[in-house]
């Protein structure tokens, strides 16, 4: 176990030299996430759901892996929705955890949580929480319509969305432990030990190039589906 383990958790550190341009590249690349979703909204988030949504989380490039024992992990940003309808600034976060069973394989996949209580993201921003334990979560349902969604999937506090690059068997979000990444933070908004809230007071202006466009492309996508 070990020796499976130690290779995937390598790719979690990041000379600090390199961590600013690390945080850019994860933010361009949660953009090309909600492209790739906008492209077919008869497959993606329906547009209604994410009007409703508290919050949001897109982990591009989540990592899952395993032989018997299966790991993922990822980072990615989390933004949360205002009064207004309107995105504010991201918040990075990661995800890690890991699944026993029969499984082989190695998978790339971008996930999208979609927070639907106010509380999930309030407990995510004061530590960290677990998947399936401290917030209910269900596979969320695709398309314009929502009326075909079970009352469990309604119901739930996060709905979970994934768009896969290649094959793999047998692991789910459940267990997974979602938390603020503060040295991710740190790099990408140029100040150690910065707080979510503090983020979220940021004025547009004082944000980073790619948060810009991250919120930009989210706020187009909001007003369509209105």
């Amino acid at each position: 176990m070990r020796f499976l383990l130690i290779p995937l958790l390598l790719l979690l550190f990041v000379p600090p030299v390199q961590a600013a341009k690390k945080q850019s590249q994860t933010v361009l690349d949660a953009i090309e996430v909600v492209h790739e979703i906008n492209k077919i909204p008869e497959q993606g988030i329906p547009p209604a759901l994410l009007n409703d949504a508290y919050g949001l989380a897109i982990i591009p490039g989540m990592l899952k892996a395993g032989f018997i024992v299966g790991g993922k992990f990822g980072n990615g940003v989390l933004l949360t929705r205002g009064t207004s309808g309107r995105w504010h600034n991201p918040v990075f976060v990661s995800l890690i955890g890991g699944s026993f069973g029969w499984q082989i394989g190695a998978q790339s996949t971008d996930v999208i949580l979609v927070f639907m209580t106010e509380k999930s993201i309030n407990d995510v921003f004061e530590g960290k929480i677990t998947l399936g334990v401290d917030a209910a979560i269900a596979a969320g349902p695709v398309g314009r319509r929502v009326e075909g969604s079970t009352d469990i999937t309604l119901k739930s506090e996060i709905l979970s969305y994934s768009r896969s690059r290649g094959l793999f068997a047998g692991v789910s979000l459940e267990g997974a432990s979602l938390a603020v990444d503060d040295d991710a933070d740190g790099a990408f908004y140029g100040r150690e030990g910065i707080r979510p809230d503090e983020i979220l007071k940021l004025g547009y202006g004082r944000l980073p190039i790619p948060a810009k466009s991250l919120l930009d492309t989210l706020n187009r996508s909001a007003a369509r589906g209105k």
